[in-house]
């Protein structure tokens, strides 16, 4: 590994002017410059025939420079171009704002060129994405590797770099896979892999170099949540129950809990009683009954003798779960606390007395949970709900306020079970994959603003009905004030052009929490027929008559947001309505609305909103470390996801040797581990 850690600057070819430039890329050592993989390549055995090309369509083509051109549109852009003889007739290929290329490319110069076929002036030409200049000794290469580059950083430079530490230190590579896993898994060595990604013979060796090195890293990842596991002194509390409680409050639930409920419950009883922190994440659809497993939980500490805390990412949530605890827990004795940044002085200062000394068994919070003065007699599990709105600092912030506690973490934004299993590899994962019985499937239509009348009309048929609605008005990105506004201006034209005979009321995030709380209570009571609001409804809110759902420009809502709010409604037995009023100006856009219109599972919408945006933009690269990733794809990749899981529990490993090699592949970056 020594050699691996040497930095770039004292390879050959590379002084203190291009180590600038490849730590501009996040190459600054040897390990780096072998994961700077290639983002293409170029396959010369795939020419297009100039008679064979199409307008709108890609096409490749190789050949020599007899002219070059810079120009300057009437718009100011750079034009660069080049006339291309492929041997069987010439073309134009021309690039935009990039005037530079005159220093680049010139007459007599060999060139491969990719891109799209355009008309132009003299006839088709090409609108150029890859080019790469061909010097003898490559002419005859058939795939070529194209890197994402900085500038004053060269494709040539670049491969030359690859090839010289392929040659000289590649050897050095450590291979942690012995030849029975390499046989078990059907794996070729790293050292293949390394040559074959870079420069493949062929695309078969090109599969299994990428396969290897896709393991490799998600290996890693695996065995980095070990490396932060082994770091850990643990302690845990254990629970072990002191009277019937739990008992007691589940046989008095007005329902019966479901199959997937119990088999969820009974893993963090298992974990609660076991000697080690339980990190566990519960996911469950919209609807599916996670609060009623937190409760539980919380039962169970409470009976052991432990205090129970619950943070939830906005008042009307936290309100909405002490309200919940209220009911469930009436006929018991367990005392329960809020604590929210609207807690009143002497109010708050009471309840940091009772916690302090054990009178308050159970505190549901917000941030306001964070605060110095909030200090338990003795906190054994902590509860995060939408852990997903909570940073790594503010979570431990919380979880250090007792002796390792057992943490439960909960979110309503879906993940396939695999995916969850990379991301969350600390954690335990369990899932309700079953709704309650007699919840219907909210049926979801996907309408033009040419329609918007009728569905207002839909909307007053349902409250005619005695049902209630919500109309959620657009989303402004990054202005609150704006939103407000948005808001309003709903708000006013509803009440006084659309249903001036129906009782409107609004809410939004600028109203203080005695009002907003003032407002759900009139929407609850049925004072209030239709609510105008904002994304502040988007968890929290429970109102069983609320029947039918309109978004207003849903187009600018992604789809787990509008799959979040759909879940408002449907919470009673009346069967329930969502309309996504739209204009969409992009096909990604498109797509995203005709998902939810089509589905109402939140598991296939995460799949689909993967496949659109990708799994660095669903969950925040920067948070999670998945920027780490170079080669797997956490979309496409799950049979190695699953085998990497399996290679880093099955086998057992010596963790001091691959700590240094870990840390150097990641950049010294472990903190993405704690979720």
């Amino acid at each position: 590994m020594d050699g691996l850690e040497k930095e770039v600057q004292y390879l050959k070819g590379v002084g203190p002017g291009r180590k600038v430039c490849l730590n501009r890329m996040g190459i600054y050592t040897l390990l780096d410059l072998f994961w700077h993989v290639p983002r293409t390549y170029i396959d010369r055995s795939n020419l297009t025939p100039l008679h064979d090309m199409e307008i709108d369509q890609m096409a490749q083509i190789q050949g020599r420079v007899t002219q070059t051109r810079t120009s300057t549109s009437r718009r100011g852009m750079n034009i660069f171009s080049a006339v291309v003889d492929t041997g069987e007739g010439f073309l134009t290929a021309v690039w935009f704002n990039q005037p530079y290329m005159n220093t680049i490319l010139k007459i007599d110069q060999d060139i491969y060129v990719s891109g799209k076929i355009k008309p132009g002036v003299r006839g088709p030409e090409m609108h150029v994405y890859e080019y790469d200049i061909l010097s003898a000794n490559n002419t005859e290469c058939n795939l070529t590797p194209v890197y994402n580059l900085t500038e004053g950083i060269s494709q040539k430079t670049m491969r030359q770099l690859i090839s010289y530490i392929l040659e000289k230190h590649r050897a050095d590579y450590p291979e942690i896979l012995d030849d029975i896993l390499l046989e078990k898994y059907g794996l070729c060595s790293m050292e293949n892999a390394l040559k074959n990604m870079h420069f493949p013979q062929n695309q078969q060796s090109f599969f299994q170099a990428r396969r290897r090195m896709a393991f490799e890293e998600l290996l890693l990842f695996q065995l980095g949540f070990r490396l932060e596991e082994d770091s850990k002194q643990v302690n845990a509390v254990i629970h072990e129950e002191k009277n019937e409680l739990v008992k007691q409050v589940t046989d008095n639930l007005p329902f019966k809990l479901t199959a997937a409920q119990q088999k969820v419950l009974h893993h963090i009883y298992t974990d609660m009683e076991s000697p080690r922190v339980m990190n566990r994440l519960l996911q469950g659809d919209v609807g599916s009954g996670k609060t009623i497993i937190a409760v539980l939980a919380m039962v169970k500490a409470v009976a052991s003798g432990f205090q129970a805390a619950i943070m939830a990412p906005t008042e009307i949530l936290a309100q909405q779960h002490y309200k919940s605890l209220q009911n469930i827990l009436a006929a018991t004795d367990i005392q329960i606390g809020l604590l929210t940044g609207s807690t009143g002085i002497k109010e708050r200062d009471n309840l940091f007395t009772a916690i302090a000394s054990g009178d308050i068994n159970i505190v549901i919070g917000t941030h306001a949970l964070f605060q110095n003065q909030v200090i338990f007699n003795h906190l054994g599990l902590v509860v995060i709900d939408e852990q997903h709105r909570f940073g790594v600092r503010q979570r431990s912030e919380l979880v250090c306020k007792g002796e390792n506690p057992d943490v439960l973490v909960m979110t309503a934004t879906p993940i396939p079970r695999t995916l969850a299993l990379t991301i969350y590899g600390n954690l335990q994962v369990s899932i309700i994959d079953e709704m309650p019985p007699g919840r219907r499937n909210i049926k979801t239509r996907f309408l033009d603003y040419k329609f918007k009348n009728d569905a207002y009309r839909f909307v007053g048929s349902q409250v005619e009905q005695g049902l209630q609605a919500y109309v959620v008005c657009p989303l402004i990105e990054e202005s609150e004030k704006q939103d407000l506004q948005a808001a309003a201006s709903l708000y006013d034209e509803l009440r006084t052009s659309v249903f001036p005979d129906k009782a409107v009321g609004l809410i939004h995030g600028r109203l203080k929490p005695a009002e907003k709380e003032a407002v759900m209570r009139e929407f609850i009571a049925g004072q209030i027929q239709i609510l105008v609001s904002t994304t502040v409804i988007e968890v929290g809110i429970d109102v069983a008559n609320a029947s039918v759902m309109v978004i207003e420009q849903a187009e600018r809502f992604g789809i787990s947001q509008l799959h979040q709010l759909r879940g408002r409604v449907g919470r009673g037995n009346h069967q329930s309505y969502c309309i996504l009023l739209a204009e969409p100006k992009t096909d990604e856009a498109r797509k995203r609305l005709q998902a939810v219109e089509q589905t109402n599972d939140g598991f296939e919408l995460a799949r689909i909103d993967m496949l659109i945006r990708g799994p660095g933009d669903f969950w925040g690269v920067r948070q999670h470390g998945l920027d780490q990733l170079k080669i797997a794809s956490l979309i496409e990749d799950y049979e190695i996801i699953e085998q990497a899981q399996e290679c880093a529990a099955a086998n057992k490993w010596p963790m001091e040797k691959i700590k240094p090699y870990f840390e150097a592949r990641f950049n010294h970056r472990t903190d993405y581990l704690r979720n």
